[in-house]
């Protein structure tokens, strides 16, 4: 049997409400509603306060501000936190009391981004460490959000080594440190690399304090350039310069190694605050030097690839890691340079004569013309004196035309032997590089590996029968074909030029004769030695001028002589009559006595 409670009946208790329906009083109900809004938080629309997650799920979560309702905010805003779970304190936005179905809308995205900026630039002078989530890719790196914020990720400030692959990280939550914010344009930008490099500044003191010269350790491939590979020694990074990669010729990095690839390093050297470390990789190898037949000498044949071409020379490898220079000048015996792509290409496989062998200095120099006989050896029967040949022209200068005969021998044709009547200022007007040209052996100078050669001497010297034709005084045809400060150059016959000063030059009209103009020139002058023929059209008209004066004064002279013999020949004229009369009268009268004797 149960004990029974006795209780007291309410002294103030308004029956007359209760028999209405109304189990509290007016004034109850006052006091109970003050006690009851006294207990819940006093909030309003847009204000952020605390609050605190009661409940969660895959799409919401459930938080509670001590308002008289709780409030759903979607879990897509707590990306960020992928760890939030429930009892978390989180700040939230007030949206609306209620709602039309009485809800209270909270946000916490809003709530960050009010007072994102005051944490943002907490987190910089703070160097705080904070979370944000990878929302997705952009150009130079990634957008992460930060308290609400699209903060920018450049891709060199995701890890500590080159990224290849940026999509892994879009949707995930990492912690970054604020590196830079620019307050007028609203640009936040954060590094994760700054958290790894600060792990890793602990491991790379204790490894840097342990290195030394000669010193073997394992590293891992962490990035290629054209001049090198960087070795992360766990930490610590090293450089591996192109040259220490192997003992032969590399081209570029990656045709030895390869990204994340793990080998043995030897430490060559590091600064005093082994900040910069030298690694090689070939050092842990013989040198191929070392491994050369002892046997190989001077004039040794080798064969070997052509690995290097250059405008100089040739690099042939006669063994793995070593190589030596065909230089350009003993490719060929011809004294003509040229390219060393004339006569090979990288990938060759040739035959060359050891020129050169010093063990020492690792150094080797090679030749491949010494695989023929050199031409100047008998060049005196191959090519005497007089004999002719036909070369091609390799070069001009001002004074004449380099030609090869064959290839090594070369020789030079002065400009005065080119023709015997034109008058050549440059070879070019006469020839042209690569034409072929007939010579005649003049001179041979073996020492110097040079001929004399003449290319007019295959002709009979026209000046002989020039000599006949254009004797001084003599008047030819001729044509002006070039005005020159001291006269003119003339065109005459036979393909011969002659020189007219300029006083030659002026015409019977007083005029000067022009270029292209055709005239009768006399000879004044003829040297066959030095090919010259001196000009003048002047003198044509000057000295017929002079003939008819000298005629006028002949004519002249014979009629004043005409006179004074004339002058003479009158008393002469009378003697010789009273001469010649006496005489007569002489003869009658010796006539007269001869009769009378009869």
């Amino acid at each position: 049997m149960t004990e029974q409670v006795k209780t007291s009946p309410i002294e103030d208790f308004d029956w007359d409400a209760y028999e209405k329906g109304d189990a509290v009083g007016a004034k109850t109900r006052e006091e109970l509603t003050k006690t009851y809004d006294e207990s819940l938080n006093t909030v309003k629309d847009k204000d952020v306060i605390e609050g605190t997650i009661i409940a969660l799920n895959k799409r919401e979560a459930v938080v509670n501000i001590g308002y008289k309702s709780d409030g759903i905010i979607p879990m897509s805003e707590f990306r960020y936190n992928p760890e939030i779970k429930v009892g978390d304190k989180v700040e939230v936005f007030i949206e609306n009391q209620e709602d039309k179905k009485g809800q209270l809308i909270l946000s916490h995205k809003k709530a960050r981004a009010s007072r994102s900026w005051e944490r943002v630039n907490a987190a910089l002078n703070n160097d705080e460490v904070i979370k944000g989530f990878i929302k997705c890719r952009t150009k130079g790196g990634m957008i992460v959000d930060v308290f609400g914020i699209e903060a920018f990720l450049p891709g060199s400030q995701i890890d500590v080594k080159p990224i290849r692959d940026y999509d892994v990280f879009v949707g995930k939550t990492m912690g970054f440190k604020v590196v830079k914010i620019n307050e007028e344009y609203k640009n936040v930008v954060v590094s994760h690399k700054a958290l790894i490099e600060e792990e890793l500044e602990q491991q790379k003191r204790e490894i840097i304090g342990k290195l030394e010269k000669g010193q073997v350790l394992e590293g891992t491939v962490k990035n290629i350039t054209s001049y090198g590979v960087f070795i992360d020694l766990g930490g610590v990074d090293g450089l591996i310069h192109i040259t220490d990669l192997s003992w032969g010729r590399v081209s570029h990095p990656s045709e030895v190694v390869e990204l994340d690839q793990k080998l043995n390093v030897v430490i060559l050297d590091f600064d005093d605050e082994k900040k910069r470390i030298a690694l090689g990789l070939k050092q842990l190898n013989p040198h191929p030097w070392d491994a050369l037949d002892p046997n190989l000498k001077v004039g040794d044949r080798v064969k070997g690839k052509v690995v290097v071409m250059a405008d100089y020379g040739a690099f042939l490898e006669i063994a793995p890691g070593v190589e030596g220079l065909i230089h350009v000048s003993e490719m060929s015996w011809s004294q003509h340079l040229r390219s060393a792509q004339d006569f090979m290409k990288v990938g060759d496989e040739i035959e060359a004569v050891i020129l050169t062998l010093d063990r020492e200095d690792r150094k080797t120099s090679l030749g491949i013309k010494q695989l023929k006989n050199d031409p100047w050896e008998n060049i005196e029967t191959k090519f005497p004196i007089g004999s002719r040949h036909t070369a091609k022209v390799r070069n001009f200068t001002n004074f004449g035309v380099f030609v090869e005969i064959e290839e090594g021998v070369e020789g030079l044709i002065h400009i005065s032997d080119l023709s015997w009547t034109k008058k050549i200022k440059h070879p070019s007007e006469f020839t042209q590089i690569g034409a072929d040209i007939d010579v005649e052996v003049l001179a041979i100078d073996k020492d110097n590996r040079r001929l004399s050669l003449g290319h007019k001497q295959l002709e009979e010297n026209p000046w002989d029968v020039f000599e006949t034709i254009f004797t001084v005084g003599s008047v030819h045809e001729g044509t002006v074909v070039e005005m020159l400060e001291k006269g003119a150059v003339v065109a005459l016959p036979y393909g011969v030029e002659g020189f007219a000063t300029p006083k030659h030059l002026v015409k019977e009209d007083g005029t000067t004769a022009q270029v292209d103009e055709k005239l009768p020139f006399k000879v004044i002058e003829f040297n066959k030695d030095s090919k010259r023929i001196i000009l003048s059209h002047s003198r044509i008209f000057e000295d017929a001028t002079r003939a008819e004066k000298n005629a006028e004064r002949r004519k002249q002279r014979q009629n004043q002589g005409g006179q004074r013999r004339q002058e003479e020949a009158a008393p002469t004229m009378s003697t010789a009559t009273e001469k010649t009369t006496f005489g007569d009268i002489e003869a009658l009268a010796a006539l007269k006595e001869k009769l009378s004797g009869k």
